[in-house]
């Protein structure tokens, strides 16, 4: 991913979220998402280079940005462990279904072997039933933990993922 990517990125994330989760993030929230202020902060963090950190992007055959992927050290809180975690995955919704997301896993599966970490982990949401099928399709299953975050003052329940590498 480069600089010159920020905006579409911000727009896949911002209509992804929009799409993949009505009905269960509050309309309100989702209708206040703004791709402008995304885009601001994923010129800010690509910019910052934090270490570990991978941002990986899908074009389609015409070369135009359809997916987003971004990896790196698992977060226990504040502490970064010796596992990868798998930070997002999105797709723009016109693209879903056409291989870009299965594209997008199987570079940061493979880049985090080859990284050497033990396991990579994700965070999904528990309702989200297409992203959870997604990443069984792929081997990850979930190992046990759950934890809710909060968004607009309701607490939307996530449950953790983990492969092998």
């Amino acid at each position: 991913m480069a600089l010159t990517d920020c905006d579409r990125v911000a727009e896949i994330r911002v209509r992804g979220w929009q799409h993949a989760y009505r009905g269960m993030i509050p309309q309100s929230y989702l209708d206040g998402l703004s791709v402008a202020e995304d885009a601001e902060r994923r010129r800010t963090r690509l910019a910052r280079a934090e270490g570990g950190v991978v941002n990986l992007v899908a074009e389609d055959a015409g070369g135009e940005v359809v997916g987003w992927a971004c990896h790196g050290p698992y977060r226990e809180g504040e502490v970064l462990t010796e596992d990868a975690e798998l930070y997002a995955i999105y797709v723009h919704p016109d693209h879903v279904g056409r291989g870009a997301g299965q594209a997008l896993l199987a570079e940061s599966v493979s880049r985090c072997a080859a990284a050497g970490p033990g396991r990579l982990l994700l965070w999904v949401l528990k309702e989200n039933a297409r992203a959870r099928r997604f990443y069984e399709r792929s081997g990850f299953r979930p190992d046990g933990a759950e934890e809710p975050f909060e968004v607009a003052g309701v607490a939307v329940p996530e449950v953790r993922y983990s492969r092998a590498l």
